[in-house]
């Protein structure tokens, strides 16, 4: 049997990927992170790890014979520029990578992981159907003047998105309220919100030569309470390309809120 190491982050997903893995038939070996949900009954081996001591991940990921590597879940920029004693393994990476913006990283982890014959796989394989093609997921369809500012995001947000500067855009009669940057979904929700006021569109894309082996991005139940508590109208996705976290308990809060909530083709 094939072993996969799934360095597990926070949020639902790592979870879910690991439920999936096993499902395909994998052997789960779970590298718990800070934050990590609890992954009993789900994962073979629980591994607590610490993005500063990465020396016991690597022996561990050669002492279980893992073939592939897979990230999943939320690891926060922070907490790799807040690390005051990192060991060998993670100065090395951090060396590779100069710049931390997420292509550096990741070709710094590759290279890493194929010192020890190990391959990095792409997410997507591992998402089951919470990653889905274009749709509208709500009860309400976005409004023909809600599909302009759905236009106009997409076009905005693959620009930052190309640049590696964020991915998620808010939106009210063409006028861009927030773009993200470090400060995440959430967050460019919330400020994009509170500048343009009710009725703003929330729009998430993804840059196309985007890297899956490291990060699919995602929305999620907090993405939609943020949205609905600024009075945001629209959220759209890009379709196969942003994952829907918990898609049951998404969608409900979109509708309780009256809120049209879509997957679509960014370049439509």
């Amino acid at each position: 049997m094939r072993s996969l190491g799934l360095m597990c982050g926070a949020g639902p997903l790592p979870a879910r990927m690991a439920a999936e893995a096993r499902r395909q038939g994998w052997r789960v070996v779970a590298f718990a992170f800070p934050g990590a949900a609890d992954l009993s009954g789900v994962a073979d081996t629980i591994v607590p790890a610490r993005l500063e001591a990465l020396v016991p991940v690597v022996e561990t990921l050669a002492r279980e014979k893992v073939a592939g590597v897979v990230f999943s879940g939320k690891f926060w920029m922070g907490d790799l520029l807040a690390a005051r004693t990192p060991d060998g393994v993670h100065a090395a990476i951090a060396a590779r990578a100069g710049a931390l913006v997420d292509g550096n990283l990741t070709e710094a982890i590759v290279a890493t992981l194929a010192g020890l014959g190990i391959d990095l796989l792409d997410q997507r394989p591992f998402l089951g159907d919470w990653l889905g093609g274009a749709r509208t997921w709500t009860a309400r369809a976005p409004s023909d003047a809600e599909w302009g500012d759905i236009r106009r995001g997409f076009a905005v947000a693959r620009l930052v998105a190309d640049a590696s500067v964020g991915q998620t855009v808010v939106v009210k009669r063409g006028a861009v309220g927030a773009v993200e940057a470090i400060d995440g979904t959430t967050e460019t929700i919330r400020r994009g919100t509170a500048l343009s006021g009710p009725g703003a569109v929330v729009v998430k894309a993804v840059a196309r030569a985007h890297d899956f082996r490291f990060d699919t991005p995602a929305i999620g139940p907090d993405t939609l309470e943020a949205a609905a508590a600024g009075g945001a109208t629209t959220v759209a996705v890009e379709a196969g390309r942003v994952l829907i976290l918990e898609p049951e308990v998404t969608i409900r809060r979109a509708d309780a809120a009256g809120m049209a909530l879509v997957a679509a083709d960014a370049d439509d």
